[in-house]
C-alpha cells in the first residue's frame, strides 16, 4: 500500500501532544471539555476503503461548522476477521464498505491521520465486531486511543459469534487496548449497548445493556468510558431514558472520565430531505435536553445509499445547528424506565461478581433478552410494540425479571403486518409532514482541499 499525506510514518509513533510537549488530550476528556465549552459535539459514521478518500472525509469532518470528533468506520470483512479476504479486494481493486485499518499498512494509517488528528480533533475507529483482537492491536500501534462496541451489542446484532467467546474476545481486547498507557495515551471505549439491533427494544433494555457493558470495560481496565442510546419511536420516553442511563451511571460506574453519546434513529430512516432532516434535529434537541455530550448523526442518504462526504458534512452542521439552538431541561428522576432498567441491571449483577459471567449467565436465564433477535444465544421469547403515543412497551415479557413493574399484557399478539407497522412508524411519521423551509441543502456542501490528494 502506498501512503498518503506528508510525514507518513511519524503517525505512527503518536499524536501532536499540544503545547510544551504535553500528553496528548485523550478522546474521553476532549469531548467532555468541548461539550463544556461549545456545546453538543457532532460525529459521522463514515468509512472508506482508500486512503485519499478516508483522509478527504476526516478532512473535510475536521473543517465542517460544527465541533466535531473524526471517524474511520472498517469493513465488513475485517469486522469479522477475515483478512485473508480483505487482503484480496483490496490487491484486486474490489471495493469495500469501510476502512480495512488490519490489512492496510500502518504507515499507510499513519498517513490518512498525519496533520488532522491533533488535541483539537480527536478520531475514533467504529467496527462492529465481536472479535476485535486484531483490530484493537492495529490501533495500539497507531496510538489511536478510541474505539467502541461491546460483548453483547457487537455480537447478538450482527452474526452467530457465540456469545461466550464474544464476552472472551472483548475481555482481552480491553486489556490489549491499556497497553496505550505505555505511551502515556489513554484508551477510551464507548458501548454500543444502547443501539441494540437499531429499533424495537424497550429503551428500558437498551439503557440497562448500555450500562452493564460500561461496568464490564470499567471492570477490565478502562478508565475512559462513553455510554449509548439510540433515539426511539417517542421523545418524551427517549428523554426518560436518557436521564436514566446518565443516572445509573453516576450510581454504579466508578470511573471519573465518562460520557454520554446519542445516536440518532438507527431504524428505518425517512425518505424525504425534510423527514431525515427533521428527525436529525429531533435526535440534536434529545441531546441537548438530556445534557448529552456527543451526538453521532445520520444523513439524508440513509434511506437509500452509503452517504457522500458532502452528506455527513451537511449532517454534522444541521445537528450543529439544531444543538445550538436548544436548550438543557430537568432529568426526569423516578420513571418507569429508569425503574425497569435499574431493575434489569440489578438481577444481572447478582447472578455473578465477575460482569462477563454474569452476562452470559443473564441471557441463559432470560434475563436479558433482545426483541426480534435471532441470534441463537439470545432466548427470542421478549416481544415489544408501539403504543398510541408511539412509545416502546413490551407485549411479552419473556423471563425478564419486570413482573413486579410491568403488568403482562397478553392483550396484544404482534402480528407480522403490525411488526412492519411499527418498524415503519418513524419513517411514516415524519415524511408525512409537510416540508419545512430553510432545510439545508444536501447536495453542494463546500469541501476544504487537500495538496497530499
Amino acid at each position: 500500500m502506498t501512503s498518503v499525506g506528508p510525514s507518513a510514518g511519524e503517525g505512527v509513533v503518536g499524536r501532536t501532544t499540544g503545547a510544551m510537549g504535553t500528553r496528548p488530550v485523550g478522546f474521553g476528556e476532549f469531548v467532555r471539555t468541548a461539550a463544556r465549552r461549545d456545546g453538543l459535539v457532532v460525529q459521522p459514521r463514515m468509512g472508506f476503503d482508500s486512503p485519499e478518500r478516508m483522509r478527504a472525509g476526516l478532512m473535510a469532518t475536521k473543517h465542517a461548522r460544527a465541533t466535531t470528533v473524526g471517524t474511520i468506520t472498517l469493513d465488513s470483512y475485517t469486522r469479522v476477521g477475515d483478512l485473508a479476504a480483505a487482503e484480496t479486494a483490496l490487491a484486486d481493486g474490489m471495493p469495500l464498505n469501510g476502512y480495512p485499518i488490519v490489512t492496510h499498512l500502518p504507515e499507510t494509517t499513519a498517513g490518512v491521520l498525519d496533520g488532522l488528528r491533533d488535541d483539537d480533533f480527536p478520531v475514533q475507529v467504529r467496527h462492529g465486531s465481536a472479535v476485535p483482537g486484531d483490530i484493537v492491536s492495529a490501533l495500539v500501534r497507531l496510538r489511536i486511543d478510541a474505539t467502541e462496541g461491546g460483548p453483547v451489542s457487537y455480537c447478538l446484532p450482527y452474526g452467530r459469534t457465540p456469545l461466550a467467546e464474544s464476552v472472551r474476545n472483548w475481555a482481552d481486547a480491553a486489556t490489549r487496548f491499556t497497553a496505550l498507557r505505555d505511551f502515556g495515551v489513554e484508551p477510551h471505549v464507548e458501548t454500543f449497548g444502547g443501539c441494540m439491533l437499531g429499533q424495537l427494544c424497550p429503551p428500558s433494555q437498551l439503557v440497562a445493556i448500555s450500562v452493564l457493558e460500561a461496568l464490564f470495560f470499567a471492570a477490565n481496565g478502562i478508565r475512559s468510558i462513553s455510554v449509548s442510546y439510540a433515539q426511539q419511536t417517542n421523545h418524551e420516553q427517549d428523554v426518560e431514558a436518557v436521564a436514566a442511563l446518565r443516572r445509573l451511571c453516576g450510581e454504579l460506574l466508578r470511573v471519573a472520565d465518562w460520557h454520554v453519546v446519542v445516536y440518532a434513529y438507527m431504524g428505518a430512516y425517512p425518505t424525504t430531505p425534510a423527514g431525515a432532516y427533521r428527525l436529525l434535529g429531533k435526535a440534536a434537541e434529545l441531546a441537548v435536553t438530556t445534557g448529552s455530550e456527543r451526538l453521532i448523526v445520520k444523513t439524508v442518504a440513509e434511506s437509500r445509499r452509503i452517504p457522500t462526504i458532502a452528506e455527513n458534512v451537511a449532517a454534522l452542521e444541521h445537528a450543529a445547528a439544531a444543538a445550538r439552538a436548544g436548550t438543557a431541561g430537568p432529568a426526569p428522576q423516578d420513571s418507569q424506565t429508569y425503574a425497569e432498567a435499574r431493575a434489569l441491571v440489578d438481577a444481572v449483577l447478582d447472578l455473578a461478581g465477575d460482569v462477563g459471567t454474569a452476562l452470559l449467565r443473564a441471557f441463559e436465564r432470560g434475563y436479558l433478552d433482545i426483541p426480534y433477535c435471532l441470534h441463537p444465544d439470545n432466548a427470542g421469547r421478549t416481544r415489544s410494540h408501539l403504543d398510541a403515543r408511539g412509545r416502546l412497551c413490551w407485549s411479552d415479557l419473556g423471563n425478564l425479571p419486570l413482573r413486579h413493574l410491568v403488568a403482562p399484557t397478553g392483550g396484544r399478539h404482534v402480528t407480522s403486518s403490525g411488526l412492519l407497522a411499527d418498524l415503519s412508524y418513524v419513517r411514516r411519521a415524519y415524511d408525512g409532514e409537510p416540508e419545512l423551509p430553510g432545510l439545508p441543502d444536501h447536495h453542494p456542501v463546500s469541501l476544504p482541499t487537500s495538496p497530499e490528494r
